[in-house]
């Protein structure tokens, strides 16, 4: 009977694995900018840039939430926070995590990121030794940075104090990195340094006004 219902249906079965064939998922996406808060702008594995809007999905690629400068999409199963002009890539694979970012205005790259799972905005310094974060931010991902240890830095405004902390976890992009050393620096400092404490621990690869960060470790 088995042979029979498969002879019979066969072609009705082969119609049914063409159309519930696996998703193929993107390799890298860009975000090239919102739309209002209603859609984002994607370029998907090199493609020409295609409206999404929010809660729709286009090359295995969904758009869960559009503000300002900043979009969130769902990319196998995962969601990610990607700055205008940002790059998430899969191509590193599961264990080597990558990004890539587009250089902003005066060249620095600009990263949104996570800190101990609180959303954070970078710039990349490859000349600050410690992640630094402002004491801002600190305060508003519940980091008690007084219990640290005290010292000081220089910042534009002068001398500042700074208490060295570890963060439990650090991510930007597919990259997400453990028990990271950095810094808080209470007066000085209006945005997120991303230090070597991280670079560190990942490839570095600049081209065309982009960057690639992978995972090394």
């Amino acid at each position: 009977m088995a042979t029979g219902f498969i002879a019979r249906h066969s072609r009705g079965l082969l119609v049914l694995g063409l159309f519930f064939a696996a998703p193929a998922f993107a390799q890298e996406v860009s975000f090239v900018g919102p739309i209002g808060d209603k859609a984002a702008v994607l370029a998907i594995d090199g493609g020409q840039p295609k409206t999404v809007k929010v809660g729709q999905t286009f090359g295995g690629v969904k758009v869960i939430s559009v503000e300002k400068e900043r979009a969130i999409v769902e990319v196998e199963g995962k969601r990610r926070v990607l700055a205008r002009g940002q790059t998430y890539s899969t191509a590193g694979g599961s264990d080597r995590g990558s990004v890539t970012l587009a250089a902003g205005p005066g060249g620095h790259f600009i990263a949104e990121g996570s800190v101990n799972g609180g959303a954070v905005r970078f710039v990349v310094d490859t000349g600050a030794t410690l992640i630094a974060l402002p004491a801002a931010d600190a305060q508003r991902l519940g980091i008690d940075y007084r219990k640290g240890r005290l010292g000081s830095t220089q910042t534009a405004a002068g001398p500042t104090p700074a208490w060295q902390i570890r963060l439990d976890s650090v991510r930007i992009g597919g990259i997400e990195l453990s028990n990271i050393d950095a810094i808080v620096i209470e007066k000085g400092l209006p945005i997120a340094l991303l230090g070597m404490s991280f670079l560190n621990r990942v490839e570095m690869r600049q081209e065309a006004g982009r960057m690639t960060m992978i995972k090394r470790f």
